[in-house]
C-alpha cells in the first residue's frame, strides 16, 4: 500500500481539533468556527486515515464499565463542541436527516454507538476520525460526552415524511419494532435499544436501508431480519411513523430553544 497523501497533514489536523475545542471553551479566545477549519482538514484525509488507524482501535468495549464512570459535565461539554459543528449546539442534527439528532438519546446507547464507530464495528467515514482518542479522548470522555448529550432537549419539530398511510405504519411498527424499541419508540437504556421516537425521517430511512444491505454491521440480527420482512415502501412508512411519534414532553425543547452552554459571547 502506498503512502498516505500529504502524510504530515493528518497528524497535525487531528491534534488541532482537541486543542481548539479546549481553548474555545476554557478561554473564549478561539471561536467555534475555528473548529470547523480543523474538521475540514481532518475530513480531507479521513478515508485514508481510516486505513492507517484501523489497527489502533481493536477489541470489544465494555459498555457497562464506561457507563459506570462518573460523568464530568465540563469535560462532556467541551468534548461536545467537537460534535456540535455537525450535530448543532442543540444536538438536533439536520431536519433533512443528513445528520441525526443525538439529543435525548439514551446514554448507554450513545456509548455503544460511539465505541462501535471508533472500533470500526459501525461504518461511518464522517465520524471515524472524530471518535478516536486524539479527538474525543478516552473512555472517560466517552462517558462524559454521552451523559451530556443524553440530557439535551430534543427537537420540537423533527423532519418527517409525507404522512401517507400512518394507520398502516402504526400496525407495522407494532408488529416489527415495538417489542424492542417500546410501544412509543422510547427505547431502553439498559438493553441498548435506541430511542427512535422523534428522530428525523431521512436518517431513519437511511439507517434501515443500511441495516438491510449490510452496510451497518453492528445491528441486532433480529432487527435486520425484521426489516428484511418488510418492503422498502413499508420501511419508509415505519420511519415516518417513528419520526412523528412524540417523546415525553419533558424531553422536548420549546420552539426556538438554544443551548445556553454555548453562550460564550464569541462572535
Amino acid at each position: 500500500m502506498g503512502k498516505l497523501p500529504n502524510e504530515n497533514v493528518w497528524p497535525s489536523a487531528r491534534r488541532l481539533v482537541p486543542m481548539l475545542k479546549h481553548f474555545s471553551l476554557r478561554s473564549g479566545r478561539i471561536c467555534h468556527r475555528a473548529i470547523a477549519v480543523a474538521h475540514r482538514s481532518v475530513r480531507a484525509v479521513a478515508p485514508f486515515a481510516m486505513i492507517a488507524l484501523a489497527s489502533a482501535s481493536t477489541g470489544a468495549t465494555d459498555v457497562d464499565a464506561i457507563a459506570a464512570l462518573k460523568p464530568d459535565f465540563e469535560n462532556g461539554l467541551y468534548v461536545f463542541q467537537l460534535c456540535a459543528d455537525c450535530h448543532t449546539p442543540q444536538g438536533w442534527g439536520l431536519v433533512d436527516g443528513s445528520v441525526p439528532m443525538l439529543s435525548g438519546q439514551h446514554r448507554r446507547v450513545l456509548i455503544k454507538q460511539l465505541a462501535d464507530i471508533r472500533q470500526g464495528q459501525r461504518h461511518n467515514d464522517a465520524m471515524f476520525s472524530f471518535a478516536q482518542d486524539d479527538a474525543v479522548g478516552g473512555e472517560q470522555s466517552i462517558a462524559d460526552v454521552s451523559d451530556y448529550i443524553s440530557k439535551l432537549l430534543m427537537h420540537p419539530s423533527p423532519g418527517v415524511g409525507p404522512g401517507f398511510d400512518l394507520e398502516r405504519a402504526e400496525v407495522l411498527y407494532a408488529e416489527n419494532c415495538a417489542s424492542c424499541h417500546g410501544p412509543n419508540g422510547e427505547g431502553d437504556d439498559r438493553l441498548l435499544y435506541p430511542r427512535v421516537q422523534g428522530q428525523h425521517f431521512g436518517y431513519l430511512v437511511r439507517q434501515m436501508n443500511h441495516m438491510v444491505n449490510g452496510k451497518r454491521r453492528n445491528s441486532d440480527p433480529r432487527m435486520v431480519e425484521a426489516l428484511r420482512r418488510v418492503t422498502p415502501v413499508e420501511r419508509e412508512l415505519l420511519a415516518d411513523f417513528m419520526a412523528r411519534t412524540p417523546p415525553d414532553p419533558a424531553l422536548v425543547a420549546p420552539p426556538d430553544w438554544e443551548n445556553p452552554d454555548f453562550n460564550f459571547g464569541i462572535q
